[in-house]
């Protein structure tokens, strides 16, 4: 048996035959396990060699075969020999720990030394030969809540009074080194969470404001029994069971009026109502309540009572009670011979709330098909509205209806009062009764509802009471006639039939004027009333201010339209109609044929009377005619002459009718060219004696003419 290092690829172990005196005739042989291929054998010398690194955790051993043979014959010069070749471990394997990631939990307030959980690391190494394998543990992080046994890798707590409700979850890291902990060794790690688990070591408390624990409620009066008036709850820092509390009511002047149960989902305690309420009775109560945990740990019972108290103040507000009469029912005895309108009883009904409204009474038809009795709205007498005949019906038995007497008007008192009155909302403004003429058995009950449309009213809303009536309330205040007069609201009304009917009445609401007393005036949009506090000579001063910036506003547009305003308003059409251009340029004065006098008239003169385009005349006037055509030899004064008289005299002529451009100067011109260009050629010592005669009718003719600025020979 050999055992070979596995440290090394190369290391030699040898074989020899005792046959073998040394010559070269003795050939060795290798075979059996890695035999050519991780271990090799020198046929001359026996020498064997590993060819690779060995891994005992791979392959712990190799059994081999060897022979000596005669190198010539091959023959066998001995049996074959079995040996065993053993890997040496060395420490290459670091420890693991294949369970890991760990949790564990652990309840909160445990003492020191409490058990929590156990980790265990594993080395691929040999554990039997030296402390490659051999493991020691400790803790990395975690301190100083938690520690670890150095052999046994198990972990318990090192501090008391872990609270939970501080904090809940701890991470633990844990190593475990291999040569026994000694330096050079290998190490892995992993981590522990530790949960702390909840133990009911704390008091269920209500929300304590100045020392004192003071819940507020209101109710309506008129408020069904066993519904809910509110919610409390007494916070409790554990949780699960150790949270649920149970709430009682311990004292105080309205405890056979109301109850309290305990919501197991919550941990809320309920408060009902046992028994009905009267605002004009009694207007609030008070309550002293008391919330205890269920389940009670008496390891911690010395941290004090596992209870809290609260007091609770019930305010009760007044509801809008239906009428009640004096009677349930009354007997009323007639003769059959009694006279039509004759009285023949009276009910009384009275408003049960604060604040009284008048009754008003009405007969329910159902009960009264054939209308033989009528009642007096205001003061409830019945009287006879048809014979009676006791042979033909012995007894009448009718309904009579006491409803309070309120209008479908919202009445303000004016902008003043309308400011006060945001603080009106939800008050009722009507009070609506159905009737069906169908007579169920259980009695009539209706469901009222708004179009959907209307679900979002931000106006009206409507509140059934217990009686079948519907109540229609106001969601604001402060109306204003001056925004919106009436308001119409649907309201769809169901009964429990079966098929179930409905139907839909729309319900007109007037926003009216009060007086100071709250009586309706008017109804018709109001007038405006200036605010008070504001004089007379102010609004007076304010009103010139507005005019004259008015005045000063139209002024400066005005200005600004006739600067920028054209002198001539045509289109281009009319600019080319109105251009008549000579670029035969002939022999001046004498020159008699190239020049024809009569083109100096308006072409479109000729066909008769041409409109104005830029502005409309104030008066009509008849086309002027137009003149005939002007023979070639005709006296230039004389022309210019009939022009002038024809543009004073014309009215609907615009102050600059067209624009003519003279390009043309005749060949024996005494003044020689016109232009305004100095000619190198022309003689200055030329005379121009003849425009003292001609210049002043010329000016006159430039007011009517415009020579283009282009045209510089002009």
């Amino acid at each position: 048996m050999y055992e070979i290092n596995n440290t090394e690829p190369s290391n030699n172990q040898k074989l020899h035959t005792d046959l073998d005196p040394g010559s070269s005739k003795i050939k060795y042989i290798l075979s059996g396990d890695g035999a050519g291929t991780i271990f090799v054998i020198n046929d001359k010398t026996g020498d064997i060699h590993a060819m690779k690194r060995l891994d005992r955790e791979e392959k712990a051993e190799y059994t081999l075969t060897a022979q000596a043979v005669d190198r010539d014959t091959n023959k066998p010069l001995e049996p074959p020999s079995e040996f065993i070749i053993k890997v040496q471990d060395i420490n290459d394997n670091a420890p693991e720990f294949v369970d890991g990631p760990y949790h564990a939990t652990v309840p909160e307030m445990s003492i020191v030394g409490t058990y929590v959980t156990k980790v265990t690391a594993t080395d691929a190494d040999d554990p039997v030969y030296g402390n490659s394998a051999k493991l020691v543990y400790s803790i990395l992080e975690g301190q100083p809540y938690f520690s670890v046994e150095p052999h046994t890798a198990i972990i318990k707590t090192a501090l008391s009074n872990m609270d939970r409700e501080a904090k809940e979850e701890y991470f633990v890291v844990i190593q475990a080194k291999d040569m026994g902990g000694h330096m050079g060794g290998l190490s892995g790690t992993t981590t522990v969470t530790i949960t702390l688990t909840d133990v009911n070591d704390n008091p269920p408390k209500f929300p304590h404001h100045h020392l004192e624990v003071c819940i507020h409620f209101s109710v309506l009066e008129d408020i069904a029994i066993g519904d809910p008036i509110g919610r409390v709850k007494a916070n409790d820092l554990d949780i699960g069971e150790n949270a649920k509390s149970f709430y009682d009511i311990i004292e105080g002047d309205g405890m056979d009026i109301f109850e309290i149960t305990s919501d197991s989902q919550t941990q809320e305690g309920i408060l009902r109502l046992r028994k009905p309420l009267d605002y004009e009775a009694k207007k609030s109560y008070t309550l002293k309540i008391e919330a205890t945990n269920v389940h009670i740990d008496q390891r911690f019972i010395s941290v004090g009572p596992f209870k809290d108290t609260a007091t609770i103040k019930i305010i009760v507000e007044d509801a809008d009670e239906p009428p009640v009469f004096s009677s349930p029912d009354y007997l009323l005895e007639v003769h059959e011979n009694a006279a039509i309108d004759s009285v023949i009883g009276q009910v009384t009904a009275r408003d049960p709330d604060v604040t009284s409204s008048a009754i008003r009474f009405s007969i329910d038809r159902n009960t009264d098909l054939e209308r033989q009795f009528n009642i007096n709205t205001q003061d409830g007498r019945i009287t006879l509205a048809t014979p009676l005949d006791r042979e033909t019906n012995t007894w009448h038995n009718i309904t009579i209806v006491a409803t309070e007497d309120r209008k479908t008007e919202v009445a303000w008192r004016g902008e003043t009062a309308a400011a006060a009155a945001a603080e009106q909302s939800l008050a009722v403004i009507h009070t609506m009764r159905a009737i069906d003429k169908d007579d169920p058995k259980n009695g009539h009950h209706f469901v009222y509802n708004l179009p959907p449309e209307l679900s979002d009213n931000s106006n009206f809303t409507i509140q059934k009471k217990r009686d079948n009536t519907l109540d229609i309330l106001t969601k604001r205040g402060g109306f204003s006639r001056q925004k919106q007069e009436v308001y119409l609201l649907p309201i769809i009304i169901s009964d429990s039939g079966n098929p179930p009917m409905s139907s839909t009445s729309t319900l007109t609401i007037k926003v009216c004027g009060c007086s100071s007393e709250g009586i309706a005036q008017s109804c018709n949009a109001e007038a405006y009333v200036l605010p008070i506090g504001l004089s007379m000579g102010a609004l007076i001063a304010i009103l010139a201010c507005i005019i004259l910036l008015l005045v000063i506003v139209v002024l400066f547009v005005t200005l600004r339209r006739h600067k920028n305003e054209p002198l001539i308003i045509k289109d281009d059409e009319d600019v080319r109609e109105n251009i008549i251009r000579y670029d035969d340029e002939g022999g001046g004065e004498e020159d008699t044929e190239a020049f024809d006098i009569a083109t100096l008239q308006n072409p479109d003169g000729i066909n008769g009377f041409l409109p104005r385009k830029d502005i409309k005349p104030d008066l009509q006037f008849m086309p002027r005619q137009g003149l005939a055509p002007v023979p070639n030899g005709v006296d230039v004064d004389e022309f210019i002459n009939v022009r002038l008289h024809e543009a004073d005299n014309d009215p609907t002529a615009p102050p600059y009718d067209s624009i003519q451009i003279y390009g043309y100067e005749g060949r024996g011109s005494v003044a020689g060219s016109l232009s305004s260009l100095e000619s190198s050629t022309s003689d200055s010592d030329q005379n121009f004696d003849y425009l003292s005669e001609w210049g002043p009718r010329f000016k006159r003719l430039g007011e009517l003419y415009s020579v283009g600025e282009s045209d510089k020979e002009t």
